[in-house]
């Protein structure tokens, strides 16, 4: 998220009592005005905010601030508008959450906003002179901009990092937490605490949602559609939008779903609807697929295919939702003879896999037999997967890897498969004497595509230990596959032990891998777009090798020596999306690290810059608090503060 920094302006508008929360949100530079210009702006400020109050014309006030062409000032017509707000009745303080979200993102931009909030906390002691009860309403316009997603939950910690302990901005940025955002229905109480004179209630809210999904469903007008969510004017209640239009995919199917899914896709592109609803409306009805599966018995099927279409698209990022809740059947409650027909099957879907290399045919076949949510049957698959590719050639060993990655199958269910596995390694090594070999390489490959996570690794050896001899040919496999990982550069050697690279075709070489990210991430600081440098990122298929972009991005902000906030607003992105994981993450900074007395030849402060990036980090939850970059034998890396 990016800041832009101060004019010229009065000495008392520009300080700060402690270190600003929004230096985390690096603002771009803006125009330097003169202190006459600024104080200007202050009175064509608080007259349009009268006029406001007088008119209620929010699009009349927009193009009155619009005109002033001065938007490095608009945090403090926030301020302003919100602290004469304060002192009024609930119609104004109402009509002044209404013209920010009305504001937001069209006039006013977010690293504005942020400020003007910043500001407002850190003189709420002078505030409460004139208005006694200023922390509680100050909290609830904090409460309200969260809700309609203008400020990050992020604000209060960040913020409350910046004030002391005692003071009136710390309480206000404890009691939004505690007495309004904490609570059971949060939006909704933040929403009516003024009476919502400007808004419509939840239930009227909900009704129109449902009518514009079936007016759309009949008619097929998409843009219409999109015009009537936005008229709605509820972009904090967008995840009921999502939630109503899932329902209607999975109780409907067929074309219907397909016009769902293409209406929530163009409202994802279009902004509609940003990325935090999309994945609320999303972990709502996992919550409620129980209730769901009382009306339509395979709902958990179709939410999953929904799922993988939607993340396949890109408009969704899978990772970032709950684990939907499966049914599991106990091995008595399976009927053998569909777990015969399902090998069957599966034998036949895996052959035809290795002729076509058609990945989307296989998982299309498993959604279709609705084979694809039970855990017996994908341990199953993951099983026979494996041992057909074990019998064949490494070309067959790497496409098998690949599907596995590509099934997003939950990773119990892979682990189970397995399992399985390992069961059966000593009869198999009768026909395959490399089995210790091949199995090790299958087990730590699933790690290096983040298809189960080294500690089920742990705890697949710990069980096994129960059950097998420790010179059995499972568990001789997993202890290799651990040793194996804790190697040294381990990721790029396992991805390649079969000669691919990731994507089923012959691999890139490690230096192309590294030309390729370096040219990504120079396209990007010089303009490019973020949603499409994290659709690439994503496209190269290397989800392993994400460190390199972390270090290229590193290296980049130290010489830069902190002043492009480019380069770090798209690793917050990417760490957001879940694109970048923590290991990822933390191995970049590790990487640097490594690396930091060679880039010192060049930016002689480079451990300092390197330190201030460590600490930031650790702020915005990447790294875990203990993480440090000292490195034996090296003298300590200073903290700093970016420049």
């Amino acid at each position: 998220m990016e800041c832009g920094r101060d004019g010229v302006v009065p000495q008392h508008e520009h300080q700060a009592p402690l270190k600003c929360a929004a230096e985390d949100y690096a603002i771009p530079p803006s125009p330097t005005l003169s202190s006459e210009e600024f104080l200007e702006f202050k009175r064509k400020a608080t007259t349009i905010v009268e006029e406001y109050f007088s008119t209620d014309d929010v699009a009349a006030t927009a193009n009155e601030l619009r005109d002033l062409r001065v938007p490095c000032y608009h945090y403090y017509f926030v301020k302003k508008l919100v602290s004469v707000a304060m002192d009024r009745h609930d119609r104004e303080k109402e009509m002044a959450a209404v013209l920010l979200s009305s504001l937001y993102g069209d006039v006013v931009d977010r690293p504005q906003l942020y400020k003007g909030f910043c500001k407002l906390t850190e003189s709420c002691d002078d505030l409460s002179v004139d208005t006694p009860d200023a922390v509680d309403i100050l909290a609830i316009f904090v409460a309200r901009a969260i809700v309609d997603d203008m400020l990050p939950p992020a604000f209060l910690a960040r913020q409350g990092a910046c004030l002391p302990g005692g003071c009136k901005g710390a309480e206000v940025l404890r009691r939004a937490e505690k007495s309004y955002l904490s609570v059971p229905h949060h939006g909704e109480i933040v929403l009516q605490r003024w009476g919502g004179s400007k808004r419509i209630t939840v239930e009227e809210a909900k009704a129109k949602i449902s009518d514009i999904l079936e007016e759309y469903l009949a008619a097929g007008d998409r843009a219409e559609a999109l015009r009537c969510i936005r008229d709605l004017k509820i972009p904090f209640f967008h995840h009921d939008v999502v939630k109503r239009a899932l329902v209607l995919a999975v109780e409907r199917g067929g074309a219907a779903e397909g016009h769902i899914l293409d209406l929530l896709k163009a409202a994802s592109e279009e902004g509609v609807i940003n990325e935090s609803q999309i994945t609320k409306g999303f972990d709502r009805l996992i919550d409620s697929i129980d209730d769901l599966v009382l009306d339509v018995p395979n709902a958990r099927c179709l939410l999953r295919s929904v799922i993988h279409k939607a993340s396949s698209e890109g408009w969704l990022c899978a990772s970032c939702l709950k684990l939907l809740p499966s049914e599991p059947k106990k091995a008595s409650e399976v009927d053998d003879a569909a777990v015969q027909e399902f090998k069957a099957k599966a034998v036949s879907f895996i052959k035809e896999y290795f002729l076509t290399g058609d990945m989307m045919e296989v998982v299309s076949r498993l959604e279709a037999e609705n084979y694809s949510c039970c855990p017996s049957f994908n341990a199953i698959f993951v099983k026979k997967l494996v041992n057909a590719a074990m019998d064949r050639k490494s070309r067959e060993k790497e496409m098998a890897s690949v599907l596995l990655s590509s099934l997003c199958m939950p990773p119990a269910h892979v682990v189970a498969g397995f399992h399985l596995l390992i069961d059966a390694a000593e009869d198999a090594a009768l026909d395959n004497p490399a089995i210790v070999e091949d199995l090790t390489m299958f087990f730590a490959r699933s790690v290096v595509d983040e298809v189960i996570a080294p500690s089920d690794l742990e705890a697949m050896e710990e069980d096994a230990s129960g059950v097998k001899a420790d010179g059995s040919a499972g568990m001789l496999a997993l202890r290799n596959a651990r040793a194996l990982l804790g190697a040294k550069l381990s990721a790029e050697r396992i991805l390649r032990c079969w000669g691919g690279g990731g994507s089923g075709k012959a691999g890139w070489e490690l230096d192309e891998v590294k030309e390729k990210i370096g040219r990504l991430l120079q396209e990007y600081d010089c303009g490019g777009d973020t949603r499409e440098a994290c659709r690439c990122i994503k496209d190269l298929g290397l989800p392993f090798f994400h460190h390199e972009v972390v270090k290229k991005a590193l290296v980049a902000i130290i010489e830069k020596r902190g002043k492009d906030e480019r380069l770090w607003g798209l690793l917050s992105e990417c760490y957001g999306r879940g694109l970048i994981t923590p290991n990822q993450m933390t191995k970049g900074f590790d990487r640097v690290a490594d690396c930091i007395d060679d880039l010192a030849l060049d930016v002689p402060d480079a451990g300092k810059q390197l330190g201030c990036c460590v600490e930031r980090a650790k702020k915005e939850g990447w790294l875990d608090a203990s993480f440090s970059v000292a490195r034996p034998g090296s003298p300590p890396v200073a903290n700093g503060v970016c420049s």
